[in-house]
């Protein structure tokens, strides 16, 4: 009886080892980008959430008199005024007359208890990013102004206490809101992508 060598025949292509072995690593490299990236998009969502509840909770705070910052019985419910008290106590910059000429009008006290309001809900739920940037760059600006950390001293003399002459925590939120706004932070843990769903923002783009 003959016996017959068979060589076993291979169907498809097959890569060669390192073209497997550089597959692999790509698609690792995939997943760690896309998780990467889901990280990232969740961080910047939390500084976002937590950012909007500072601005927030000012306005509730101002609002109802939680003995914070706001004494009991001194909110703006009970008559008291937001602005009076830190306007009329500017004590540098060349902004001074301006702001004691503002401080504790009605105009004012609602312009500043509306934008609080406004961007710590926009910033919380994750629409009007980019209304909310340019106004919360208004606002900061504004409150930097007005306490001018540039001023080694103040009118009468005293000491400023300025940590820093040009970078402090008013420049740091407007460049965090500005962020929040050309990254679309809203469309994680947000209403982001409902909002940009809604046609009056599909139509007018600047209201995302």
């Amino acid at each position: 009886m003959a016996v017959h060598d068979h060589t076993p025949h291979r169907t498809g292509f097959h890569l060669p080892s390192w073209n497997r072995a550089f597959a692999a690593d790509s698609v690792s490299d995939t997943a760690t980008t896309a998780a990467g990236s889901t990280v990232a998009a969740r961080s910047l969502a939390a500084v976002r959430i937590t950012t909007g509840f500072i601005f927030l909770w000012a306005f509730l705070d101002k609002t109802f008199g939680w003995h914070y910052a706001t004494g009991s019985g001194k909110g703006w419910i009970d008559g008291g005024s937001p602005t009076k008290g830190f306007l009329s106590g500017v004590s540098a910059g060349p902004l001074q007359s301006f702001f004691h000429d503002i401080a504790g009008k009605g105009w004012t006290d609602t312009l500043f208890m509306l934008a609080l309001l406004g961007i710590g809900a926009a910033l919380m739920s994750g629409i009007a990013l980019r209304i909310t940037a340019v106004a919360g760059t208004i606002l900061m600006a504004m409150m930097w102004a007005a306490e001018w950390p540039p001023a080694q001293h103040l009118t009468g003399g005293a000491p400023s206490m300025s940590s820093n002459p040009i970078v402090d925590y008013h420049l740091i939120y407007a460049l965090a809101m500005i962020l929040f706004a050309l990254t679309a932070a809203g469309t994680t843990w947000g209403l982001g992508r409902l909002w940009a769903r809604l046609p009056v923002v599909r139509d007018n783009r600047w209201l995302r």
